[in-house]
């Protein structure tokens, strides 16, 4: 029987999912992927790690000026016939997140993972939340900015994320029927949080 299984976690900005995920995956001793996937996936593409960051539903990217550092009005129009759609993008990063779950058992964050894996036979998709007020204190002082700042970046990044993952699952983000299992980190605080999740996923996968 294969052992192997794969944990997905999508989240809130400032909910702590990051953080929780790292923590899980260190106590659980598998491997944990979450920005490392845009630099894997820039690797086995040959593109830059800026056009995976960068990417979303609404853009499309002159081919050559991805791999000469081509940028502006000029890259476009000379190369205005060569596009890499964002959906060429999103593929090359699933290849990256279907050969990294093959191998071993690990966690990824964000990347709408839980979508790329759907066929997986041992998979667990998560998504954590927290209440506003936390997730602002959380931003306020990884970014050292205002509260107002604060709510805004969370605003922004949280819009992005959603049309994200809506426009490349067809599922909605952060809707409870989007995923096994969706907790707000509020509730138990970061380490009880990830103490919860400890249990859960043995039981899951029966480990």
């Amino acid at each position: 029987m294969d052992e192997k299984y794969v944990i997905t976690i999508g989240r809130q900005l400032g909910s702590g999912g990051r953080e929780i995920g790292e923590k899980l995956a260190g106590r659980l001793a598998i491997s944990f992927y979450d920005k490392e996937l845009i630099r894997l996936a820039a690797q086995e593409s040959g593109l830059k790690e800026e056009f995976f960051e960068k990417a979303d539903e609404k853009k499309r990217y002159p081919v050559f000026a991805a791999f000469f550092g081509l940028k502006g009005s000029t890259a476009d129009e000379i190369y205005s016939n060569y596009y890499l759609s964002n959906e060429t993008l999103f593929q090359f990063q699933s290849n990256v997140i279907l050969n990294l779950a093959e191998k071993q058992s690990c966690l990824f964050v964000g990347r709408s993972a839980d979508y790329v894996l759907k066929e997986h036979p041992r998979c667990l998709n998560v998504f954590i939340t927290a209440d506003i007020y936390d997730r602002v204190q959380r931003i306020k002082e990884i970014k050292m900015v205002s509260a107002a700042k604060a709510r805004e970046i969370i605003e922004k990044t949280d819009k992005k994320r959603s049309g994200y993952y809506n426009y490349f699952t067809g599922k909605v983000w952060g809707a409870a029927e989007s995923y096994h299992l969706s907790i707000n980190s509020s509730v138990l605080g970061i380490d009880d949080t990830v103490e919860f999740f400890i249990t859960f996923v043995k039981k899951r996968f029966a480990l």
